[in-house]
């Protein structure tokens, strides 16, 4: 039964995502982020950049995409993209957190929404390919008004960063990975990569 209570039960639990420290500080204050800014800010910056898109995309669909897609992270915290080993027990933590969060949901939302999830994860969809792009592009454009903060705290290298980001927003939003691929040029000139 679809009641209000699951509905509140579900949002003071997705609350938790604001005590989610990613390991990339904002833009203008000298903090770490919390994953729930990060979901916001993409999902607006989906919204800027969606004539941007490599396919047409329902803009609509990319936003919920991008505010779910890390609420897993509220049970397994937030685990940097470059991190070496363990994708599949990450990836097998990550989806028995989903289930056990949306199932605070009634059906048939939490089953449509774990549907949305599974469907950012496979990137099989233009919406998918596009919101991956954009929450890929998030970190590398902070990091590179940082100065590499996170590349060099966390030994991050240039060559890391092109295998496993700028791939992902190139299947998304390939004019914004032509441009990254000059500011990390530019970035490896200034000293920005940790290794």
């Amino acid at each position: 039964m679809d009641t209000l209570q699951q509905h509140i039960a579900f949002i003071i639990e997705v609350d938790k995502l604001k005590t989610v420290l990613r390991k990339t500080k904002t833009a203008h204050a000298d903090r770490y982020e919390n994953s729930a800014e990060h979901s916001w800010q993409i999902a607006l910056f989906a919204l800027n950049l969606r004539d941007f898109a490599a396919e047409p995309v329902d803009i609509d669909k990319v936003v919920r995409m991008l505010l779910i897609h890390d609420l897993g992270e509220i049970d397994t915290g937030d685990t940097l993209v470059y991190a070496a080993g363990g994708a599949a027990e990450r990836e097998a933590e990550e989806l028995a957190a989903m289930r056990r969060i949306l199932g605070l949901l009634p059906q048939p939302m939490s089953g449509q929404l774990l549907a949305l999830w599974q469907e950012f994860e496979a990137r099989k969809s233009p919406e998918a390919r596009f919101a991956r792009a954009i929450d890929r592009l998030m970190p590398i454009l902070l990091n590179l008004r940082s100065g590499g903060q996170s590349w060099r705290e966390n030994g991050v290298s240039k060559e890391k960063v092109l295998a496993m980001a700028v791939g992902k927003v190139e299947d998304g939003c390939p004019l914004a990975a032509n441009w990254l691929r000059a500011e990390l040029e530019r970035a490896e000139q200034a000293g920005y990569f940790g290794a």
